[in-house]
């Protein structure tokens, strides 16, 4: 089979409507064919026993069956999270990560590009640099991946985040097309208020999400409370410094009335001290109301730079002056640790690298 043809999730129903009248083939067989992409637990055209098996047979000579093919699994120790490398169609790979939360839901992270351009500091992915964008498909059967062994056991993925390998605003079209499809109430069916989408302060494409009117959220990548330190962990901060990021935050939550949420990755005796703190604060409060945002304290995970986590305390009193701030913040230990599957720590090797 040729590597070229289409993924069946990279095929919109109105271009597969018009494929199957091309053949003779009534336009529900389009939703049957969609549905089994969202809800089935099929690996195959073969196992789609409810179309005809002439259609099938057509469908495997015109449609990958899926976007990506998984290569390994691995699991972290106390069995929570799970991350798959995923095969792409020309070789290269992305990572996706399934983090349960104790039977209440199941969040999926996946990714928006293989590598990424953004060259954070503490990110292995940025390491990578850029390989390319993801396709639609390529987006959304990290879902698919996922739903297929939770539906097994009668779960669903129940909450999404865009907040794996890449950015996912500078492969703005095919993210926000791939989000239409996870909330299409046919398809996967997943609320558009359990959808984040990560940045790390891309201003215009923060103006276009917004634009939108979808009710999304949006994490906005900070990290430090001045262009001074951003400037050195964040190289996209030379482009648009943190005043930009911010004020595109607040129109973010005037247009949406979504609340934002600030990730903050906590790097010791870099952006840590009680200073840098106060100065966060004050940056929040000239926004407007501080309910509108909250603060994700992440302590680093192990990864490029040679940064060190803060003292357990230092990270709590960083916390404690927000909240003093009337400002919500939460310190969070990433999951998946053990098996690389943290903030900051998915990469793959590349196909130069691999030669």
């Amino acid at each position: 089979m040729k590597a070229s043809r289409p993924a069946i999730s990279d095929v919109d129903e109105r271009t597969l409507v018009g494929w199957l009248h091309d053949r003779q083939e009534p336009a529900y067989r389009a939703n049957q064919i969609r549905r089994h992409i969202a809800r089935g637990t099929e690996a195959s055209w073969d196992e789609l026993t409810d179309l005809p098996k002439a259609l099938r047979d057509l469908l495997a000579r015109s449609f990958r069956f899926s976007a990506v093919e998984p290569e390994t699994e691995i699991a972290s120790a106390d069995g929570e999270t799970r991350k798959a490398l995923l095969r792409l169609h020309d070789g290269h790979h992305i990572e996706s990560v399934l983090m349960p939360h104790h039977g209440a839901r199941n969040s999926v992270c996946f990714s928006t590009q293989a590598g990424c351009p953004m060259a954070c500091a503490f990110c292995a992915t940025g390491e990578m640099g850029l390989i390319r964008n993801l396709t639609v498909g390529e987006i959304v059967d990290q879902v698919r991946h996922w739903q297929r062994e939770l539906v097994v056991s009668g779960q669903r993925v129940s909450h999404v985040v865009a907040m794996g390998m890449g950015e996912p605003l500078a492969n703005f079209d095919a993210t926000v097309a791939a989000v239409r499809m996870l909330i299409d109430p046919r398809l996967f069916g997943i609320s558009p208020r359990r959808v984040t989408i990560s940045t790390v302060g891309v201003v215009p494409q923060m103006d276009q999400l917004a634009a939108l009117d979808l009710p999304m959220n949006l994490a906005v990548s900070l990290h430090a409370p001045n262009d001074a330190i951003r400037g050195t962990i964040v190289p996209l901060n030379k482009r648009w410094g943190i005043d930009e990021v911010l004020a595109a935050s607040a129109r973010y939550v005037a247009r949406t009335k979504r609340r934002v949420t600030f990730e903050y990755v906590l790097l010791s005796g870099v952006n840590d001290a009680e200073a840098h703190a106060l100065e966060l604060a004050e940056r929040i409060m000239l926004l407007g109301r501080t309910s509108d945002y909250h603060v994700n304290l992440i302590p680093v995970n192990k990864g490029p730079g040679g940064f060190a986590r803060p003292p357990v305390r230092r990270m709590e009193r960083f916390a404690e002056i927000l909240q003093e701030h009337n400002i919500a913040a939460t310190l969070r230990i990433s999951k998946g640790q053990d098996i690389a599957a943290g903030c900051g720590q998915l990469k793959v090797p590349t196909l130069a690298a691999a030669r």
